[in-house]
């Protein structure tokens, strides 16, 4: 098992390292000046910041970049900038220390009206997928996914159809990361950069027109949550009231999930943290026959080159869109982009 792993891991991280060469041949790397700690607070002042909608020079370079859901926007009282109201509880850092870069889940509380005339609504918890990169001390670009709960127009509450809870509301529920997360990778069991992106790679691999019968390299124990949901946990079918057992994550991705996603785009993995064997990336998910995009933030916990852990926040977005970030052929492409 252990030499079958390796040799999988070697193919794709060849593979990886001939697609995205590209990309960093000749890119120095930054200064090596913000470690764990270091990345982890401007994270803290970021979302301290778009609270207080203080827009401090001290923080931000003058030319910083700031996009919300795909969408460039003037950093500072745009998008969540302009109704956070407080910071939630949930807070799952992902620091890259090779590339200075910072990447997060979390929750904020923002407090919206429910129309452009409608009353103000209580402060409600929303999921957040957010990277940071850090140039010279301060944050020269902020990209964040927001997922809002569904809010009516006017003053009446319309009743939600969805059976799922809001996802800001789900995520604030979890507390805290599972305590797997946190744990420390022997420093002579780590993997190198290239092979944990092509692990979490050969998750969008394993997911994208899938038949059934591909790689998956996940644990047994794997544990995998979209939007604050335990998307394996037993299930009830509400009609008939017949209970489904749990599932693993490869039975799901063998079982449940044949031909769900025609596509897995704009694969920027923009956060890997080596020292706890986590790998972070955005993507789109495009279901063609629909033309319905998933935009997601993603992280994956690798343990000797299988999947162990899994979340996720997305949000449903236009047909086709991309990051902002990329290219027009690197959205549309389902290559690896190793964001540095």
């Amino acid at each position: 098992m252990s030499n079958s792993i390796h040799t999988a891991l070697a193919v794709l991280a060849l593979c990886f390292t001939a697609s995205a060469s590209a990309q960093v041949a000749g890119v120095p790397l930054p200064e090596q000046s913000c470690q764990r700690e270091c990345l982890e607070g401007f994270v803290d002042r970021y979302l301290a910041a778009m609270r207080d909608n203080d827009v401090d020079p001290e923080l931000f370079t003058r030319d910083a970049r700031f996009t919300e859901n795909g969408i460039e926007l003037p950093l500072g009282n745009e998008g969540l900038w302009f109704s956070t109201v407080a910071r939630g509880n949930y807070s799952f850092y992902v620091p890259d220390i090779e590339t200075q870069q910072v990447a997060f889940l979390g929750t904020v509380m923002e407090q919206a009206e429910s129309s452009a005339t409608g009353p103000a609504r209580p402060p409600e918890p929303v999921a957040i997928a957010l990277r940071l990169r850090i140039v010279d001390g301060k944050i020269s670009e902020a990209e964040q996914i927001a997922a809002r709960p569904d809010r009516p127009l006017g003053a009446a509450a319309a009743p939600s159809s969805n059976p799922f809870p809001a996802t800001g509301a789900a995520v604030e529920a979890m507390g805290s990361p599972h305590a797997i997360f946190l744990q420390a990778v022997p420093e002579d069991q780590r993997y190198t950069r290239a092979e944990l992106i092509a692990v979490g790679n050969a998750y969008f691999e394993g997911l994208q027109r899938n038949d059934g019968k591909g790689y998956y390299p996940f644990t047994d124990d794997c544990f995998r949550f979209e939007n604050g949901v335990d998307v394996l946990g037993p299930r009830t079918n509400p009609q008939t009231g017949v209970t489904t057992a749990r599932q693993t994550c490869k039975a799901q991705f063998e079982n449940n999930l044949r031909g769900v996603v025609t596509g897995i785009r704009d694969r920027r993995f923009v956060a890997v943290d080596r020292e706890r064997g986590i790998v972070f990336a955005f993507a789109f998910f495009d279901h063609r026959p629909i033309n319905w995009t998933w935009q997601l933030g993603e992280l994956f916990k690798v343990e000797k080159g299988l999947i162990r852990r899994i979340e996720a926040v997305f949000i449903r977005a236009p047909y086709g869109t991309d990051s902002g970030w990329s290219t027009y052929a690197q959205g549309r492409s389902e290559e690896i982009q190793d964001v540095r």
